[in-house]
């Protein structure tokens, strides 16, 4: 709830900020343009994300990369939609692609801080993983040798 009452306050701070800058009929003028621009860009790059998203899946490649643009691209749709100043510049921030690739950057990596497994597959992307087997050696702290493997029929 404080959250949405600092948003609230920001929001109202900065259109009134920008109508006391360039009055109010080119601020209502300037929202109106903002939100017609950023739609045609949410749509454009939607548009794109989604055949990224299906060439990777045809080639056999995951698409995290893909799949989280197109979330961005979302969240950005929607904040050009709430209205407001702030959340307009937001949105056509995300909808640029070098800014909604630092934004994704900092998702992954905040992801893999929470999640250390998730690391594993982005290193491991693009690259041949051989799957194996791990045998113990033995050693002081087990003093028996290994089993012997056994030939598989069939």
């Amino acid at each position: 709830m404080r959250l949405f009452v600092l948003y609230v306050v920001i929001e109202v701070a900065a259109l009134v900020a920008v109508v006391s800058w360039v009055g109010l009929a080119w601020t209502l003028l300037l929202l109106m343009a903002g939100a017609l621009v950023g739609m045609w860009l949410v749509r454009r790059e939607g548009a794109r994300a989604a055949l990224a998203m299906a060439d990777a899946m045809r080639g056999g490649r995951v698409a995290h990369a893909e799949l989280t643009d197109g979330t961005l691209i979302g969240l950005a749709g929607l904040l050009i939609l709430v209205p407001g100043v702030v959340s307009d510049v937001l949105g056509l921030l995300l909808v640029l692609p070098p800014s909604r690739a630092l934004v994704r950057r900092w998702i992954v990596r905040s992801a893999e801080r929470r999640a250390p497994g998730l690391r594993t597959h982005r290193i491991r992307d693009g690259h041949t993983v051989v799957d194996g087997e791990v045998v113990p050696r033995p050693g002081p702290a087990d003093p028996r040798p290994p089993e012997p493997r056994r030939a598989v029929e069939g």
